[in-house]
């Protein structure tokens, strides 16, 4: 039922049928392409986050998904550049950081996705460790959703970070 939707002349059908098959088949070789595809003329978060789940195997994704780093709205970036610290690794770290350094200090509502990115970095994330120390120093933190649970689940990942590094 889910592969035709996913040749939908609809992109956002297309682009959410095509997400589906990666999560219900896990077959890179058949969504990659696709979804490389789709980011060149919808070029959309949850298409990047998909490429990002499928990793190395989404390479022909990261000259798109660079480009997105100048998106101008920040969560654009912030999905473009978690995608690309997914695929590409360490050679991507560089322009990872600064961008999600950038859309932290544009709009703080990131910070619970630029942390999750920043915590799978690992050591590649040291440039951004300031600014993970500073939100520990916050009497009332950054965040999409500013409640408790989301509060201590952004103060447990900035721990990790700062412990990790």
């Amino acid at each position: 039922m889910v592969r035709p939707l996913a040749d939908a002349q609809d992109v956002t059908v297309r682009a959410a049928a095509t997400a589906a098959l990666w999560e219900l088949e896990g077959d890179a070789a058949d969504v990659a392409p696709r979804l490389v595809e789709l980011l060149e003329t919808h070029a959309d978060d949850e298409t990047a986050a998909v490429l990002g789940r499928i990793g190395p195997a989404a390479a022909p994704a990261l000259p798109r998904l660079r480009k997105m780093l100048t998106a101008g709205y920040e969560w654009t970036r912030v999905y473009a550049a978690a995608a690309l610290w997914d695929i590409g690794g360490d050679a991507e770290a560089p322009a990872v950081v600064e961008t999600l350094l950038a859309a932290w200090a544009e709009n703080d509502s990131t910070s619970n996705h630029i942390l999750a990115c920043l915590n799978r970095m690992g050591p590649a994330a040291r440039p951004a460790l300031p600014r993970v120390r500073e939100e520990l120093t916050l009497l009332r933190r950054s965040g999409r959703f500013r409640n408790i649970p989301n509060d201590e689940e952004l103060l447990a990942v900035c721990r990790a970070v700062t412990a990790r590094l």
